[in-house]
């Protein structure tokens, strides 16, 4: 390694990889993080933080990839920040996570007296997993270099897709995406010619202005699909139109809902749904046991490896028919009614109070009747 200047730094090898996903390497006893890079790589590092206990940084020139590398699939990737290590073979990708975990335990928790941490379980695919994901609208997309490079009239600046690593203003136009099995990427592509063969305005997310804010698709195993917008005016009409384009043009949408966010921030938890066509929830099936999900419902994003989490879970509490269990913070009660069926009862326990209602609902859908749901603070429910 050598130091060329205050803020930059040549040649270092990465070690390992620390918790928030970078690379970790070290300078003179000093640690630095450097983003986009994995154990192997020998790189020059640009400096983004100096502190006296260590520094951040991203890679302007690599000398040397590491052989954990792979090719990734994905045209957006590098720039997108939804899938940090997809150049990173996946049998690489659990060794790194199952070193992250030890080292939470471990190294930082202090606690060496645990049983063995198992490997982690691998998931069955390794795109098109998702059951939901959340895009953003922007008047002002990023712009790629290439773009800045030709030195010709940007006419289109307006942007469906994710939000750039670390800028809340700026987001990446999504052209195909990986994440989420379709019609998923053909839904977004159709919202976004819709809105700009209509003239709607995308949100200046600077100045709070334009009137589509966001996008949330949701699908389950059993073929159910729903379609939430958000939108920053409350206009009935545009709105509707809208929606009901995609309804005619995707059939397989089986719940569509939109609500009007004048928030500042993009959360859609403490807002009203307007349900607009098809049922009012979609269902999702886990082990024999079926959850109904609402547009607010909270769900792991992965259903394949929530089965594997809750089999997994419940294997090792190794319940008993006379057991009590208390679920807390249950949501709508996805592992709570696995769990009452293997022991005698199960307490549910959540702060939300729709989350609840969603939970008492799915113990009826199942007929599970040793599974109670109570909404409260934690804190004063078990005082």
């Amino acid at each position: 390694m050598r130091k060329r200047r205050n803020r930059e730094l040549s040649e270092l090898t990465i070690e390992t990889i620390a918790a928030n996903g970078y690379g970790l390497a070290r300078v003179d006893g000093k640690v630095v993080f450097v983003e986009r890079t994995v154990p192997g790589d020998v790189v020059d590092v640009r400096l983004s933080k100096n502190k006296s206990d260590y520094a951040q940084g991203y890679p302007t020139h690599f000398h040397q990839r590491s052989e954990l590398r792979g090719e990734a699939f994905c045209s957006h990737f590098g720039t997108c920040g939804g899938c940090r290590w997809q150049d990173i073979q996946y049998k690489n990708q659990l060794e790194f996570k199952y070193q992250l975990v030890a080292d939470a335990f471990r190294r930082i928790g202090k606690l060496y007296d645990l049983p063995a941490i198992q490997p982690v379980v691998p998931a069955p695919f390794d795109r098109y997993y998702r059951n939901k994901l959340e895009y953003t609208f922007s008047s002002n997309r990023w712009i790629m270099p290439e773009e800045l490079a030709a030195e010709s009239a940007i006419e289109q600046r307006n942007a469906l897709g994710f939000h750039i690593p670390g800028r809340f203003d700026k987001i990446l136009d999504i052209e195909h995406c990986y994440l989420q099995p379709a019609p998923s990427n053909d839904i977004r592509l159709a919202v976004r010619a819709y809105a700009i063969l209509h003239g709607l305005t995308f949100y200046n997310l600077m100045d709070h202005s334009g009137y589509l804010r966001n996008l949330m698709i949701r699908n389950t195993s059993n073929g159910d699909l729903m379609v939430i917008l958000a939108v920053a005016e409350d206009n009935e009409k545009v709105t509707l139109q809208l929606m009901r384009h995609l309804l005619q043009t995707f059939p397989e949408i089986t719940s569509a809902w939109y609500t009007v966010n004048t928030k500042l921030n993009d959360a859609m938890y403490d807002l009203e749904m307007v349900h607009v066509g098809g049922e009012k929830w979609i269902t999702e099936s886990i082990d024999g046991v079926h959850y109904r999900l609402g547009p607010k419902s909270f769900f792991q994003t992965n259903s394949m490896q929530a089965a594997n989490l809750y089999k997994i879970a419940l294997d090792m509490a190794g319940l008993r028919p006379t057991d009590t269990v208390y679920d807390l913070y249950t949501g709508l009660g996805s592992i709570a009614l696995q769990a009452a069926r293997k022991c005698g009862k199960v307490v549910g326990v959540e702060t939300i109070e729709a989350a609840v209602e969603d939970a008492r609902e799915n113990a009826l859908l199942n007929n599970i009747g040793n599974a109670s749901f109570e909404a409260g603070d934690m804190m004063k429910v078990f005082k």
